[in-house]
């Protein structure tokens, strides 16, 4: 990949600007004087996306879409299109090697998320979702109960801190804008914003679970993943694996087009 951070190179300024960000943002969110602005704003932001759900009409009915699990699936693959579509970000050359380079950034992220939640846990730094906090919200899966037994629609979390969903769309979003420009650029962050905000209006989420937590753990791994020889070993290698399955199913009709399998 021909990109100056896919490479075996340590790039130290750019790994620990990513960590005195991302530390300084959790410092703002346990320090008391911010904490209390952090509090303040998820507060209400909550009431203003979450309000208007208690009359049941097409705003809430667009977030309790967007908060079904099997949404979230759909999500994902939409997110893989834009990373795979040759010549929308990347080259046809390029997409097999951002894919693995991705991948690996995410199971980086996987791994610093269950050691940050065991110190979230030991810390006492957990606490409940907005919908079980705030009285009077507007609870998707008391508006829509049969969708909530056929879909799995998430309204709630018992320890919402931090956001899971978030961090994902957070780590994609960074990744995909080292590549991106103008209007792609644009079509990225809109993505992952407007996948964000079925968890916020629904209250299964706080913001600051999305723009502290998310945001910490996105930082971290992609620092890890981008700014170390890590992604680039860690593509070359899959690459390497992946080779005779890859070739295999480039003689097969339709699927040998894709950019993934082709390499072009």
């Amino acid at each position: 990949m021909n990109r100056p951070f896919i490479n075996d190179q340590w790039r130290i300024r750019a790994l620990v600007a990513c960590h005195i960000v991302a530390f300084l943002l959790l410092a703002s969110w346990l320090w008391t004087p911010s904490r209390a602005l952090w509090d303040q704003f998820d507060l209400q932001l909550f009431a203003l996306l979450n309000e208007p759900a208690h009359a049941a009409g097409l705003w809430a009915k667009i977030w309790a879409i967007g908060s079904m699990r099997p949404v979230d699936m759909g999500v994902g693959v939409l997110m893989l299109a834009v990373l795979l579509k040759a010549d929308l970000v990347f080259s046809g050359a390029q997409v097999r090697k951002a894919l693995f380079a991705f991948l690996s950034a995410l199971v980086l992220m996987l791994l610093f998320r269950v050691g940050f939640a065991e110190v979230v846990k030991l810390m006492g730094w957990q606490r409940p979702s907005a919908s079980l906090v705030v009285e009077g919200a507007a609870r998707l899966t008391e508006l829509f109960p049969n969708w909530e037994e056929r879909w799995d629609l998430k309204d709630s979390a018992t320890r919402s801190f931090p956001g899971d969903h978030a961090s994902v769309l957070l780590i994609w979003a960074m990744f995909m804008s080292f590549f991106s420009r103008n209007w792609r650029l644009l079509l990225v962050w809109t993505m992952a914003l407007v996948f964000m905000l079925p968890r916020l209006v629904a209250g299964a989420h706080w913001a600051s679970d999305a723009l502290v937590g998310g945001v910490f753990l996105a930082l971290l791994a992609l620092a890890w993943a981008c700014f170390t020889p890590f992604a680039y070993k860690a593509s070359e290698w899959l690459e390497k694996v992946t080779l005779p399955l890859t070739r295999a199913l480039s003689k097969l009709p339709l699927l040998g087009r894709l950019s993934v399998i082709s390499g072009r």
